[in-house]
């Protein structure tokens, strides 16, 4: 049985014909920074909706704190106004958990989960970047937030190869671009996900891609949620914490192939 839908306040990117694919996004993200580069690869064969959480892209910040019930209620409602009644959900990083739980909820709308850099619940590491991430918003350090957003977000060999006119350009960019309602996302993130309960529940076909070089969601993360699904296939990427940066064309193929395997 489904939970009641909201009515929901999200804007929205809706592009594509076929099932539907509704995408959630990662904290201090966004449909266009998140999964910009690869919506012509899924929209060839879906219809894709991409919802803004509060305070990103095409949406208002909230007035209150966020919570991941309310979240994934609104994200289904979104998919489900654009006359998508059921579809896949992909789930990137903070959107992994939320995907988790709108499968949880409505059950009998969503046909499949990809999660990638996904997690159920963040341990003390992750909490202790992601504790640096809210302090240096909270202190307005933007500068330097971005600068420690690049180092923990990009692989070690991107980075490396990254010269030091290009890495000052991208640190000014990143600090410039940060979406206002991120603190809402970090305090949701730190204070309230706990999908563990949530996974042995799943149901259906479901890929966990894991970011084998990612240094804020590592791995240890992607292998506990593929570990604890019944039948979770698992892939692996070369790439940080940006997928969508450093390997586009191959994670928009894994989920555009998973999604037609498990269909047929």
């Amino acid at each position: 049985m489904s939970t009641a839908l909201p009515s929901s306040r999200l804007g929205r990117v809706v592009r594509g014909t076929g099932p539907g694919l509704l995408l959630a996004h990662g904290a201090g993200g966004g449909i266009d920074a998140n999964y910009g580069p690869i919506l012509d690869t899924l929209a060839v064969e879906h219809t894709v909706v991409g919802p803004d959480y509060p305070g990103t892209g095409r949406t208002p910040r909230a007035k209150a704190p966020l919570s991941l019930d309310g979240l994934a209620d609104e994200l289904v409602a979104t998919a489900v106004e654009e006359g998508v009644e059921t579809f896949a959900i992909a789930g990137y990083s903070l959107g992994a958990p939320v995907a988790i739980r709108a499968a949880t909820r409505h059950p009998d709308r969503v046909t499949a989960l990809v999660l990638t850099a996904g997690f159920a619940h963040p341990n003390p590491r992750f909490l202790l970047a992601a504790r640096i991430w809210r302090d240096l918003l909270r202190a307005n350090d933007l500068e330097r937030l971005a600068g420690f957003l690049s180092l923990i977000g990009l692989s070690a060999p991107a980075l490396d190869a990254i010269d030091q006119d290009d890495l000052d350009t991208a640190i000014k960019t990143t600090a410039a671009t940060i979406p206002p309602g991120t603190p809402e996302h970090l305090d949701l993130l730190i204070d309230h996900v706990d999908v563990r309960p949530d996974l042995a529940a799943l149901t259906v076909p479901t890929l966990v891609i894991s970011t084998t070089l990612d240094q804020l969601v590592t791995p240890y993360h992607h292998r506990q949620l593929s570990n604890a699904i019944p039948g979770a296939r698992y892939a692996e990427i070369q790439t940080g914490h940006l997928p969508f940066i450093e390997q586009p064309e191959q994670w928009g193929a894994l989920i555009r192939d998973f999604l037609r395997d498990s269909r047929a």
